[in-house]
């Protein structure tokens, strides 16, 4: 099994972001499956663009996407990505696109089709804080998490995807008080311990992921 594995580029004035950083650190197998390390860009399209060009090179069976969500608490399992693009600031393009289709012609969600709840379980085993995550936002987190699916069913059927949030790194607080964080040696564990999950899960737990609100 190949796992492509993406993280992004720093955004929003941050020096750093914990997706990338986590990324690179996973080692080059985990669980028998070889683990593909890409850097795409926290731009709009732009990030679909990378990801395509290296599903066509490596032909990955996965596609897993990590993202920073500063202020969650816990490593979160998307369930679902949304046919919108309203962000809350500029891309890293300087693009700040508001209320329009990640694309036209697509319905209006795609389902993760990765076992999130044994993921999350999985995680939870390390000790280490997990949710399942029913919103990814509207930014290119969410834009990454429908569109890698949409070009999948489209392009690559057969193919599985999903995204993992992560939180801020301790260094990223500083000066943001009362705003959890989440050591990167940690965020790296938790992140092996998903993919593990991916690799060996042949149906995914029933157990509730669900929220009130």
């Amino acid at each position: 099994m190949k796992i492509l594995v993406t993280g992004f580029d720093p955004f929003g004035g941050d020096k750093i972001n914990p997706a990338i950083e986590s990324v690179k650190l996973l080692p080059d197998e985990i669980a028998g499956a070889q683990i593909i390390k890409l850097e795409i860009p926290t731009i709009c399209h732009q990030s679909l663009k990378v990801i395509d060009e290296a599903i066509a090179k490596y032909d990955p069976d996965v596609v897993l996407s990590i993202g920073q969500a500063g202020g969650r608490t816990a490593i979160t399992v998307e369930r679902i990505g949304i046919n919108i693009d309203d962000c809350r600031i500029p891309d890293n393009a300087g693009q700040q696109i508001i209320d329009e289709p990640v694309f036209e012609d697509g319905p209006t969600a795609y389902f993760s089709n990765l076992p999130i709840k044994a993921m999350v379980a999985r995680i939870c085993e390390k000790n280490i804080p997990a949710a399942v995550s029913n919103t990814a936002g509207t930014f290119v987190c969410n834009h990454v998490l429908y569109g890698v699916r949409y070009i999948i069913e489209t392009k690559y059927p057969g193919k599985r995807s999903g995204f993992i949030h992560i939180p801020f790194l301790p260094e990223q607080v500083i000066e943001r008080a009362n705003t959890a964080s989440m050591s990167l040696s940690t965020i790296v564990e938790g992140l092996c311990a998903a993919i593990e999950a991916i690799v060996d899960t042949k149906e995914d737990l029933k157990v509730t992921g669900g929220a009130t609100h």
